[in-house]
């Protein structure tokens, strides 16, 4: 079934999308102004950084007759010295006003880009999270706004000077004496001749580079939020693993690299070496002096300007780097700026009951190869329907187009006679809840996790959330009860985190509850009170329950069998052993690998 129109519609919210397009302009649109000050500041602070040193060019050129006996000129002298002493305060100002506006704009940018970041996330579909580990999100918040923290704040104002000084004082060099000019650029052109030698194949190792990053705060990432289970058992976990792994491939990497570029990188240094340039400059002053080609002061020039030409060109070197960090960080920004938003209703419906319904409902991740294939089922108000199946058959997929993660591509899925798409996304978070075995909990106050989906909830109503989600007494059990913070003085096991954002479902009060597998990793005292809390949480509710643990839905009103994506069989429990078919040869498997009792199931 094709979509009807108006339904998610993807032009909803455009200019929303607009604003955040992504590019350089709308990126730097709120410092523009700042951005003007800081290169004018960086331009004035360079060229007056050098009118010192050709004040002392000139200077010695005025004082020089007196050693003769001539007169000199004491206006001129004066009036050198007051250029200099005022190019020398002009520079130090430009300076200090360039770094102040840079961080202020930087300040100013990082928060413009954190708020649309924080944003946009709020607007892509839920899916998007799943694809992606909270390593990749976080380098998007933290290190590519840093990135561009580089840019503002130290970059630009570096590569103006690192330019500009250069500049300046080859202009002169050449102006008074040109053939010290040409000496000073011999490190420059050799410099310039070693660096690509350098950098060669750098394209691919910068990417390699990143790649190494990425994986390493993944795994970070995942090590810190497993440390507690490794302590627990004793042993190293799969976290655990992957950390070292990524820890040892990143320094690997990184010492390839150096290895490589140490012997070239080297040389450079020793061109660009203050002793290096200074004894060549000396060397090619002393000749030109000896044959009659260049006064001795004629040489004080290129002495003191063309001295401080490589340490510029050094520092341009470094600021290359934070260049391409920032580039690599606006493309990363923009990609995802660009990602699409879940589509807006053009005419938000309001769903008529808590009926669930699957209309021919086909999806594929990339689009093209299909995970679920025409699937129609329909969920009567307030009953329970699991789905079972091998893993890969497309159970979590499936339950995951109900509250949207992910849109189907063809066909509808339906809350009380209203398509999902129809809906206005808090009006079907008020009416679908969810729990997965991915438990998150935020590092706040108990009581603030559970009335996350209804902030404005009260103490009492939180607390017979909690009650009927078999957490009140551990919650008594911390020194500050429902203040204890997630984290810090509040340290839950699997199962009873489980319990905490049961209680969560619990507060919203949804009409449509999905579960998936939310007893997976739970033992068996927290499985059994998780058990009882999801039997208070199913009640009078419309629940979808994705089920491993098949012990767990013998009293489900309806069992879907999947298998590649399609319903292979549907029925009770009793109907499906009956049957003979799948699900019965996956029950015997079961009842023989789990030869124990079987407690009460999540009834509707």
């Amino acid at each position: 079934m094709a979509r009807p129109e108006g339904r998610g519609d993807p032009t909803a919210g455009a200019s929303d999308r607009d604003a955040d397009a992504g590019t350089d302009e709308s990126f730097f649109a709120p410092v523009k102004g700042s951005l003007a000050a800081i290169i004018g500041l960086s331009v004035l602070g360079a060229v007056s950084s050098v009118v010192p040193f050709i004040a002392i060019v000139e200077l010695a050129r005025t004082l020089l007759p007196a050693l003769s006996g001539d007169a000199v000129g004491a206006g001129r002298v004066w009036a050198v010295v007051a250029v200099a002493v005022i190019a020398l305060f002009v520079s130090f100002g430009a300076a200090f006003l360039s770094g102040m506006v840079s961080h202020f704009a930087d300040a100013e940018l990082q928060l413009s880009l954190r708020r649309r970041i924080i944003r946009h996330l709020q607007r892509l579909p839920l899916g998007w999270f799943d694809a992606r580990s909270s390593g990749s999100v976080r380098k998007l918040v933290e290190n590519d706004v840093v990135a561009l923290h580089q840019l503002v704040a130290h970059t630009i104002h570096d590569v103006i000077f690192a330019v500009t000084v250069p500049l300046v004082s080859l202009v002169y060099l050449f102006t008074v004496q040109w053939q010290l000019a040409v000496a000073a650029l011999v490190p420059l052109v050799v410099t310039a001749i070693l660096y690509p030698v350098l950098m060669r194949g750098g394209a691919e190792k910068y990417r390699q580079y990143d790649e190494a990053s990425v994986r390493l705060s993944g795994a970070t990432v995942e090590f810190v939020h497993g440390i507690t289970v490794v302590k627990r058992f004793g042993q190293l976990g799969r976290s655990h693993r992957r950390y070292r792994e990524a820890t040892k491939s990143y320094v690997e990497f990184v010492g390839e690299w150096t290895r490589q570029t140490a012997a070239m990188f080297t040389l450079i240094e020793i061109v660009t070496s203050p002793v290096v340039v200074l004894v060549w400059l000396l060397a090619v002053g002393s000749w030109l002096v000896g044959i009659g080609a260049a006064a001795p002061i004629d040489v004080l020039p290129g002495l003191l300007l063309g001295l401080g030409l490589t340490s510029p060109l050094m520092k341009l070197g470094s600021s290359s780097q934070f260049l391409r960090n920032a580039t690599k960080a606006r493309q990363s920004l923009a990609a995802f700026f660009a990602l699409p938003p879940v589509p807006r209703p053009r005419a938000p419906r309001t769903p008529d009951g808590r009926g669930v319904a699957f209309d021919e409902v086909s999806f594929g991740y990339d689009g093209r190869h299909r995970v679920l294939h025409e699937i129609a089922a329909v969920c009567a108000p307030g009953t329970v329907t699991a789905l079972v199946g091998a893993s890969g058959s497309g159970k979590s997929t499936l339950a995951k187009l109900l509250p949207r993660f992910y849109d189907a591509d063809e066909g509808e899925v339906a809350i009380g006679g209203a398509d999902v798409r129809e809906i206005a996304s808090a009006a079907l978070y008020r009416q679908v809840g969810f729990v997965f075995q991915d438990v998150r909990l935020l590092r706040t106050s108990l009581r603030d996790n559970i009335r996350l989906t209804r902030p404005h909830a009260t103490d009492d109503e939180v607390e017979a959330a909690a009650r009927a989600a078999q957490i009140h007494d551990r919650i008594l059990r911390f020194d500050r009860g429902y203040d204890a913070v997630v984290g810090e003085d509040a340290n839950l096991s699997g199962g009873e985190a489980q319990r905490v954002t049961i209680a969560r479902a619990l507060l919203a009060d949804a009409r449509v509850i999905v579960l998936d597998e939310a007893t997976a990793f739970a033992d068996p005292d927290s499985e059994a009170a998780i058990q009882r809390a999801l039997s208070t949480l199913a009640a009078d509710r419309t629940v979808l329950v994705i089920a491993h643990r098949l012990h767990t839905i013998v009293g489900a009103d309806q069992i879907l069998v999947l298998d590649g994506g399609r319903i292979a069989e549907r029925g009770t429990h009793a109907q499906l052993v009956a049957a003979g078919g799948r699900f019965a040869r996956m029950w015997a498997d079961y009842q023989a690998n789990h030869a124990r009792s079987l407690p009460e199931g999540v009834q509707g």
